[in-house]
């Protein structure tokens, strides 16, 4: 008798031990479901107007050209002096990162995020009133300078509000609408170039000062909307920021820690392994790079004439963008995200090799190229952040590693701005076709080595018996 109430009782204790599992995981996915909500449509929002004021100049190049009132003529501009406008941008956001990341920490994400906003919307508005090469060029460093801080930024910001697993998807969304911001940017472009000589302006002016406008009317709503952290979130309840802390505790960043200090700095600065993930994110960036100012002038040299020439570049974009969120889904669904980017970088690699072995003239199968090309060099990037972001053990440098690791990728960027020359239009640039398709391989080859070598360190520290709990816990890397 006594053996079966004991039975009794471990049954019941089981059950309701289960039952408060259930309930915690319930109460955790409604959590996360309300950062969701608050989040990630604002972020993504954010981060399309971004892209949306850095890659417009593309347009600007070749939007209405035919009757010389694109940029180049207006200007006064050489093929030349496009370029260096271009690579001065880049230069300015590869030496601005890392202090931005930091100022985001320092003064909270709402403030200065907010801040950005407002100035790189100004500088774009600026844009439509240069008149020369040195008015284009000291405008864009000043761009370079205020939207240097926000991708690094934001995948930053999701360290104070998501666990490891959680964060490749909602990269994915953010950076996916740069996809987007592509395909309005062409739309757009076409759009306003009907507008050309309206006001005494040139139809790319109006294109600076209409895309602007948003950036700076949205930094009032970024400053009194945008969430700096769990702790300090009034929609949240005291039983959820509870339940946030909680989550975080080991995986995530927190807004009231202590900030950077020199010696988490070096530890950071002097983890080589780290710099295998910058040298591979280094291999995309000028994919992403030049597809980004590029894309019109590629479909320009396809056949496709002045506002058809905007409009075409709206369908690699859109296709990108579904191509990006299905991938970085399955990549956090089974926890995969190096093999996910090493696959998709292959597949874009393919399309750039393809594109680069067709004649000249085989336009629907060079655009058909560009479709798959552009949806794996996106597609690959949020796996390839979150295989860095879940392998980041210091919480408090996690903002200057992430933001090191994009600023490896500046000099790729500004590579990006040199390979599709001008001179290779007829022949159906090449050059940028092999330099892409080179450099999506070696990303497939550094992704597939790492995934590799973590393997094996995990190995070694299971064998070793090395993990344990604790504040200096050494934890098995995660692909």
């Amino acid at each position: 008798m006594d053996v079966e109430d004991g039975s009794n009782k471990e049954g019941t204790f089981h059950e309701t031990d289960i039952h408060a599992i259930e309930e915690n995981a319930t109460r955790e996915k409604a959590l996360v479901w309300k950062q969701d909500l608050r989040i990630v449509p604002l972020s993504a929002g954010i981060y399309l107007l971004c892209y949306l004021d850095r890659s417009n100049i593309g347009n600007a190049k070749t939007l209405n050209a035919s009757s010389n009132n694109d940029l180049l003529s207006d200007t006064h501009m050489t093929n030349f002096d496009y370029v260096i406008a271009l690579m001065v941008f880049l230069i300015a956001y590869a030496i601005f990162e890392i202090p931005s990341n930091y100022l985001l920490k320092k003064l909270s994400p709402s403030k200065w995020v907010a801040f950005l906003m407002f100035s790189w919307g100004a500088a774009t508005m600026g844009l439509g009133g240069t008149t020369n090469f040195a008015g284009v060029t000291g405008v864009r460093f000043l761009l370079g300078i205020f939207e240097a801080g926000l991708f690094p930024g934001l995948v930053y910001y999701l360290t104070f509000w998501y666990g490891t697993d959680e964060r490749s998807i909602r990269v994915a969304f953010i950076l996916a609408s740069a996809t987007l911001a592509g395909a309005f940017g062409g739309a757009i472009a076409y759009g306003v170039g009907h507008m050309n000589g309206t006001g005494g302006l040139s139809a790319w002016r109006w294109l600076f000062i209409l895309e602007g406008i948003p950036s700076c009317m949205s930094s009032i709503l970024v400053y009194f909307y945008l969430p700096d952290y769990p702790e300090t979130a009034r929609w949240l309840s005291s039983e959820e920021k509870e339940l946030a802390a909680k989550r975080l505790l080991t995986e995530g960043s927190h807004g009231h820690g202590a900030n950077l200090t020199w010696e988490q700095a070096k530890e950071t600065l002097t983890d080589w392994r780290l710099y295998a993930h910058y040298a591979i994110y280094f291999g995309i960036s000028t994919p992403f790079s030049s597809l980004s100012l590029f894309t019109p002038s590629i479909t320009a040299g396809l056949g496709y004439k002045d506002l058809t020439a905007q409009l075409m570049t709206v369908p690699p974009y859109a296709v990108a963008y579904v191509v990006t969120i299905l991938v970085s889904y399955s990549a956090d669904h089974f926890n995969a995200r190096a093999l996910h980017s090493a696959l998709f970088a292959t597949i874009g690699a393919a399309g750039f090799m393809a594109s680069a072995l067709l004649p000249a003239h085989s336009y629907t199968s060079r655009y058909g190229c560009l479709i798959v090309a552009a949806s794996g060099a996106f597609s690959c990037i949020p796996p390839l952040l979150g295989f860095l972001s879940s392998n980041l053990f210091s919480t408090a440098a996690a903002g200057l590693a992430i933001a090191l690791n994009i600023s490896f990728g500046a000099p790729g960027q500004i590579a990006g701005v040199w390979i599709y020359k001008a001179d290779e239009a007829t022949k159906g640039y090449p050059t940028g076709h092999w330099t892409n398709a080179g450099l999506l391989f070696f990303v497939a080859v550094g992704c597939v080595s790492l995934r590799l070598w973590y393997g094996w360190m995990n190995g070694k520290l299971v064998k070793a018996g090395t993990l344990h709990e604790g504040a200096q816990a050494r934890r098995l890397f995660k692909y």
